[in-house]
């Protein structure tokens, strides 16, 4: 099998070759391109029908050694399908992992006449020169689960209507299993269509009901017709998805994705599901690409989807005989031009190299010296600097150490005077504001403090009298009116024994 390496292409075009239609993709951007050319940076895809190709599946030795396998596949697939051993077949195949038993290895193996390949791109390699990869078309279906586009595992049911194939591809959790071409290609089914109508009808006439008009909208006259052809169509689908869950022993299928290369308004999903009671919807998906809303063939988005897979996500099948020519190094006439040029640059390395590194360490020298010189004035410079710099420092700490004993003075010196002028006049200017009230009441007044933390002011008056209720009455007729002013506490009034009076320390707070 080839692998085709499409790191290094900035950009994809994918090839139906059956309608020579062609789309390029670049990061999340799809067009189609009308006139396609040849160009180096271009990955070039394309893909071979079901019908162009036999499909089986085949068992070998474990014990054969990988480097015999595919001839061992070839032998066994020329005996087995029973192949015309004049005719040098291409095959193309990929191992189920899932289905080995200890003796054996099991495989699916893609046949294909050359002749059928050359015949169908004839026309499509005289535009695009080279193609990478033709795979057959079931095995882009990989590309939905490595991109996590369809999710949950068990059987799924692909069917695909084109104008020259239609196919039916069966999956088990996520790996390719069975794939069969049915005759109901949009091409087949209007020539069926004809048949039942019992007069020929033109192929766009037909195409047009099909494609643009759903079974209510159909005239009377074809409907009865197109309600046997899809009759006809769903009867071989039920036949051959019978076969398999028989052969694959299949218990259920967990769901039917159908759909056409073209766009149409017929709700086929609705009518299979109907018809063979299996969950349906359209074969239509989120890719991820941008475009400018145009109809777009599934395959080349799937094509388009392929190519950007790692190696290990995806089926390598590849069919093409168009494949680039190898790198200028590789061919025989490159190969002997590099030897002779090596031979030459071998021939001059030894006195080149020589003088070449002479030529350096004399250059490495000058440069070396001519930095020292820089360097060492430099040097002279920053260290008179340094000296200099020092001096300043030791003057500057003894004028500071003078400076801070100095300031330390001066600060103890204003909060002495601070202590004068604020804390004692302030007792003095509480006590004459208070007194008038003090005398009014009987209350004396044996002690006075102040107390400052940060911003909050507080004085402690140390109260007697010969009666509680004195005190109380006091401070009830203070907070009256000094409120805004002063904030009053009283925790307790006690009664002194010894002195025969009650005593109180009230609290007061400048607000």
């Amino acid at each position: 099998m080839n692998k085709v390496e499409n790191n290094s292409f900035s950009s994809v075009i994918s090839i139906n070759p059956y309608k020579e239609t062609y789309f390029s993709g670049a990061s999340n951007f799809i067009n189609e391109v009308k006139s396609p050319q040849f160009a180096k940076e271009q990955f070039a895809i394309s893909y071979l029908n079901t019908n162009e190709f036999i499909t089986a599946q085949i068992a070998v030795s474990k014990n054969i050694p990988q480097e015999d396998i595919f001839d061992a596949i070839s032998i066994k697939t020329y005996d087995e399908l029973g192949l015309d051993e004049a005719v040098a077949y291409s095959i193309q195949y990929v191992e189920q992992f899932k289905h080995a038993d200890e003796e054996n290895r099991y495989f699916h193996v893609f046949v294909v006449d050359p002749l059928s390949i050359e015949n169908t791109y004839a026309n499509v390699i005289d535009k695009v020169k080279y193609i990478d990869t033709i795979i057959p078309t079931p095995l882009l279906l990989k590309s939905l689960y490595s991109k996590e586009i369809i999710l949950n595992g068990g059987v799924h049911c692909f069917i695909y209507f084109q104008e020259n194939d239609a196919f039916i591809t069966l999956y088990s959790e996520k790996e390719f299993l069975y794939t069969k071409s049915i005759k109901y290609s949009l091409r087949e089914m209007h020539e069926r269509f004809c048949e039942l109508y019992g007069e020929r009808i033109d192929y766009d006439v037909f195409k047009e009901f099909f494609t643009k008009q759903t079974l209510k909208d159909t005239k009377s006259d074809y409907k009865s017709f197109f309600i046997k052809l899809y009759k006809e169509l769903f009867s071989t689908i039920n036949d051959i998805l019978t076969y398999a869950k028989r052969a694959f022993d299949i218990e259920k299928f967990e769901h039917l994705y159908i759909g056409t290369q073209t766009q149409t308004v017929m709700k086929f999903d609705e009518m299979i599901e109907a018809e063979l009671n299996i969950k349906a919807s359209d074969f239509s998906f989120t890719y991820g690409f941008e475009n400018s809303n145009l109809y777009i063939d599934q395959l080349h988005y799937l094509m388009q989807l392929y190519v950007s897979l790692p190696a290990e996500e995806k089926y390598i099948s590849n069919f093409s005989i168009y494949h680039r020519p190898p790198s200028f190094i590789k061919r025989d006439s490159g190969k002997f031009l590099t030897l002779i040029a090596a031979s030459m640059v071998i021939a001059f390395a030894y006195p080149v190299t020589y003088w070449s590194l002479t030529y350096t360490q004399m250059l490495q020298k000058k440069l070396l010296d001519d930095k020292y010189q820089k360097l060492h004035i430099e040097k002279t410079t920053r260290e008179a600097m340094i000296k200099s710099k020092l001096a300043d420092k030791t003057k500057v700490n003894t004028l500071l150490t003078f400076e801070t004993k100095e300031y330390i003075e001066k600060k103890n010196t204003l909060i002495q005077i601070h202590e004068v002028k604020v804390n004692y006049p302030m007792k003095a200017t509480l006590l004459a504001l208070f007194t008038k009230d003090l005398n009014k009441f009987g209350v004396n007044l044996q002690n006075i403090t102040y107390t400052q933390v940060d911003k909050s002011k507080k004085f402690t008056l140390s109260l007697n009298a010969s009666k509680d209720k004195m005190i109380t009455e006091l401070i009830e007729h203070l907070t009256k009116i000094h409120d805004g002013k002063f904030k009053f506490y009283l925790e307790e009034i006690l009664y002194n024994e010894d002195e025969k009076r009650y005593v109180s320390e009230l609290k007061v707070a400048i607000l």
